[in-house]
């Protein structure tokens, strides 16, 4: 279980989790449950060759649908078989249908319908650890969006930001689509317009080929968390949690973590 930042302003939650991170993820890795879901995976995953052997083998597929964060599509498994089915080539199939980008990613991911060389080797423990990772990568994101969402959305930008490569590929996700609305100060309401309207405006705020530079990135975080703390307002300061940290002296604990503040003005959020 992640760090518990419930009841801490999003910009001291996120600064905990990253000091903490590592700690974290290994504390995630050694949990019984987790455990046996990679081994049943990493047992299970190199026979399976086809969606209908996937959605049959329940331990290898919920760990699949998790690694993907798909967890509430689980019981959809008809659905899911006939999506990783279909052909991306045809405009006309399901996974192009669906508007949902998580379902292309377990598409491309799992690759049942590519040939040759391109087709995964479920065998392969490098492929393996690929979907291991990212296993755990949901887990922590998904551990910190439940008790912060404005720190799971940083999380979740952090992850995707690299592989963004323009904005239908934001706009067909309504988490992408808020987060980049509130850090370059758009209103909500602009869902309603045009797809390529709101592409239009997006361009006119932010130089998508800069994405990875990790100095615009945390410009837009700081930017994020920024407002986002100023709308939730002041209570997360006076919280319980936060006069444990406080005054951690009569429960004989100290605690000592190396996190760095981030420095901003109200005024300079949206230079």
């Amino acid at each position: 279980m992640v760090l518990n930042i419930s009841g801490f302003s999003s910009q001291l939650g996120l600064q905990l989790l990253d000091a903490t991170r590592p700690q974290q993820m290994e504390q995630l890795q050694r949990e019984p449950r987790n455990q046996r879901g990679v081994d049943g995976f990493r047992e299970g995953i190199g026979s399976i060759t086809s969606p209908e052997e996937l959605v049959e083998n329940f331990e290898v597929y919920s760990f699949v649908m998790q690694a993907f964060d798909l967890e509430d599509q689980i019981f959809g498994r008809g659905l899911m078989r006939k999506m990783l089915e279909s052909d991306p080539s045809d405009s006309t199939s399901l996974v192009n249908r669906l508007t949902d980008p998580r379902f292309r990613e377990i598409h491309d991911a799992l690759g049942f319908t590519k040939t040759g060389a391109a087709k995964p080797d479920f065998s392969d423990p490098v492929w393996q650890q690929g979907i291991v990772d990212l296993y755990f990568e949901q887990q922590f994101e998904n551990n910190a969006a439940d008790q912060n969402e404005a720190v799971g959305a940083v999380l979740k930008f952090r992850r995707e930001a690299p592989d963004i490569n323009n904005w239908f590929e934001v706009l067909r996700d309504r988490e992408l689509t808020e987060f980049f609305q509130t850090s370059l100060g758009l209103p909500q309401e602009m869902s309603g317009l045009d797809l390529d309207k709101q592409k239009a405006i997006f361009e006119s705020k932010l130089d998508l080929t800069t994405i990875t530079d990790p100095e615009v990135q945390d410009r837009l975080t700081n930017r994020y968390i920024a407002v986002t703390d100023a709308l939730d307002g002041p209570a997360a300061f006076s919280s319980p949690a936060l006069s444990v940290l406080q005054s951690s002296g009569g429960l004989g604990v100290i605690i000592s973590l190396n996190v760095p503040l981030v420095q901003f003005s109200a005024s300079a959020l949206y230079r």
